[in-house]
């Protein structure tokens, strides 16, 4: 049996009072015409290929007649509010081009492709079932790693913005052969980067799909960040490996590049300079982050059986007893950035 491999089916907790009032504190609820289950009524599908005729696992569905237009509608209504605030003035330019459907995975969600017609520049977003590890995950990433995230919440229904960058499996396969040696040593240091925060997160199941590689052309080089794109596994598992991207059978390509480019002491001051600016962050967000973290320790997110387990297994990693004392996953976190906090000397301020 695969110690690295998830649950395949991961239950959906739902979004309690105490979360709500979280979300609409810090605007990321709204109202919308549309619900993720409208979207479920379509008519038909066909499937999606990539440019070398590869199934994506993506279909492309279609609509009766008589709901189509009430549906586009919606959409651009919903793009309107995650991108202008609601402001609709400029909706007759919009054009719905598609609306695919995953059936991969555990969101399960609807991909969105939304193009002005003066221009012709377009965008996606993402529309899914709302699920309180999801949202915990958004909001983790958007407070403690270096990369913000628009995204809403209406009913039982997740709205969220798309993530530029390039698929890391495809990364591996299509570009990775095309960077220098320099740049190799550039992905491995955000590489070792990425592999903190997510620890540190309890962000899970970050394997090669589930993050992209996002290029960014400064001067005469190449700067590669990792971000991560899925938040299923947000504070679930109760196996510590699974929060470790660098353990995943499709993710050694890039732990290889670790080892080839960087030495232990290198690896060891770019985990020191990940956790050193973590901590900065939890200090500059940190009434959002206690609110947060409240919100966290009132719902349930994970088994039972997983929060004791894994309580146990960070205990025996880190050896501080607070974990042991841990009744949920929003517990463990807390304790586990309170373990930080006190790592760089700023006790004072636990959460």
């Amino acid at each position: 049996m695969n110690e690295n491999k998830p649950q395949l089916k991961k239950e959906n907790y739902p979004i309690n009072d105490v979360l709500k009032s979280y979300l609409e504190k810090y605007k990321r609820l709204t109202r919308s015409t549309i619900f993720y289950d409208d979207l479920l009524r379509f008519q038909g599908a066909i499937s999606v290929f990539d440019k070398e005729e590869k199934d994506t696992l993506w279909v492309r569905v279609y609509y009766n007649e008589f709901e189509k237009e009430e549906i586009d509608n919606s959409l651009k209504k919903i793009y309107a509010l995650l991108h202008s605030d609601g402001d609709i003035k400029n909706s007759q330019f919009l054009n719905v081009d598609y609306i695919d459907f995953c059936t991969f995975g555990n969101s399960q969600p609807f991909r969105i492709k939304i193009r002005n017609i003066l221009n012709d520049n377009y965008t996606h977003f993402y529309i899914k079932k709302a699920d309180a590890s999801r949202v915990f995950g958004l909001e983790l990433e958007h407070i403690l790693s270096p990369n913000r995230i628009n995204f809403l919440v209406f009913g039982d229904t997740l709205i969220e913005e798309h993530i530029l960058g390039i698929p890391g499996d495809i990364f591996l396969e299509n570009n990775l052969k095309e960077c220098n040696e320099h740049e190799k040593a550039q992905i491995a240091k955000e590489f070792v980067k990425f592999n903190e925060r997510c620890m540190i997160g309890l962000l899970g199941d970050m394997r090669s799909y589930n993050f992209v590689i996002v290029p960014i052309y400064d001067f005469d080089q190449i700067v590669f960040k990792i971000r991560a794109i899925d938040f299923d596994q947000q504070c679930y598992e109760g196996n510590f490996r699974l929060y470790k991207p660098h353990l995943f059978k499709e993710n050694f390509p890039f732990n290889r590049l670790v080892k080839d480019k960087l030495n232990k002491t290198a690896i060891e001051q770019y985990q020191s300079e990940e956790r050193s600016i973590l901590v900065k962050r939890m200090i500059d967000s940190g009434v959002r982050l206690k609110h947060l973290l409240k919100a966290m320790k009132s719902t349930r997110l994970a088994p039972q059986s997983h929060i004791e387990q894994l309580r146990e297994e960070i205990y025996q990693y880190t050896h501080d007893l607070e974990f042991k004392k841990a009744e949920a996953m929003g517990q463990i976190v807390q304790v586990a950035l309170n373990f930080m906090k006190r790592n760089f000397k700023y006790e004072e301020n636990d959460f």
